[in-house]
């Protein structure tokens, strides 16, 4: 069996974080491996607070892990500590691990920083020159750049940046755009991955394209094919969506 691991926070609801990606691996038959980064405290309104694990905790839990198990696929979520990415930098390469995808976690739905300051440094210097695809939305490749993301012009400047700091393949999330949902592949050439609009707002949407693309390298597929095909997973989570709380929409997943 395929297995892909999970480097993220923990989400008490079960929308986002760790335990979502687990429950994304299950679905496309990929065998999920975790590794806990940071609990937090939110529900469907908002982030409450969060307490990152210990850097030897977290060595330890990776290095445990990779010394019995090597994941076909990895991906980061949450991390919200400037040495995260250094450590992880090490195991993958000790541990020569293909195909990460990174999710460059930086602020919550409610407007909350779910980062330290220098995370977002390490995390460009550390890990982007060792991933496979990284999946910023609008926001994130705003505050990674520098550049204002409000349309294709904007995207397409911003992923020729992003790709510049050293990732193979650089997927822009346009969820957040108005009229359209737009994804924007850029491996050096442009691809334009739309979807449905769907009205509302929804909990965990990157964490389960970040896990669905994961698991989806994990089994061979190119990134492109991967890509595609984990927007259309999502889109089909939202459609099914319920609300459990008095916030955002759950995935059904």
């Amino acid at each position: 069996m395929k297995t892909a691991l999970t480097i993220a926070g923990s989400d008490p609801t079960g929308g986002a974080g760790l335990q979502a990606d687990l429950k994304v691996f299950r679905l496309f038959g990929i065998h999920g491996l975790s590794v806990t980064s940071a609990i937090t405290a939110q529900n469907t309104e908002r982030v409450d607070s969060i307490l990152p694990v210990e850097k030897d905790t977290l060595e330890k839990q990776l290095r445990i892990l990779l010394s019995d198990i090597k994941p076909d696929a990895l991906k980061t979520g949450l991390l919200y500590s400037r040495w995260a990415a250094d450590v992880i930098a090490e195991m993958i390469r000790e541990h020569s691990l293909q195909n990460l995808v990174i999710d460059p976690v930086t602020v919550s739905s409610s407007g909350m920083s779910l980062v330290d300051d220098g995370t977002l440094d390490s995390i460009r210097e550390s890990l982007f020159p060792l991933s496979k695809v990284i999946t910023p939305n609008i926001y994130e490749a705003a505050v990674l750049t520098g550049i204002m993301v409000e349309d294709r012009n904007g995207m397409e400047e911003a992923a020729k940046v992003l790709k510049g700091m050293g990732a193979d393949v650089v997927v822009i999330t346009g969820g957040h755009l108005e009229g359209i949902a737009l994804d924007l592949y850029y491996d050096g050439e442009f691809h334009s991955i739309e979807g449905e609009k769907i009205k509302g707002e929804y909990h965990g949407t990157g964490c389960a394209f970040s896990a669905a693309l994961t698991a989806l390298l994990a089994l061979g597929h190119s990134p492109l094919e991967s890509v595609r095909k984990a927007k259309e997973f999502v889109n089909g989570a939202i459609r099914k969506a319920y609300h459990l709380g008095r916030g955002m929409g759950l995935l059904n997943i």
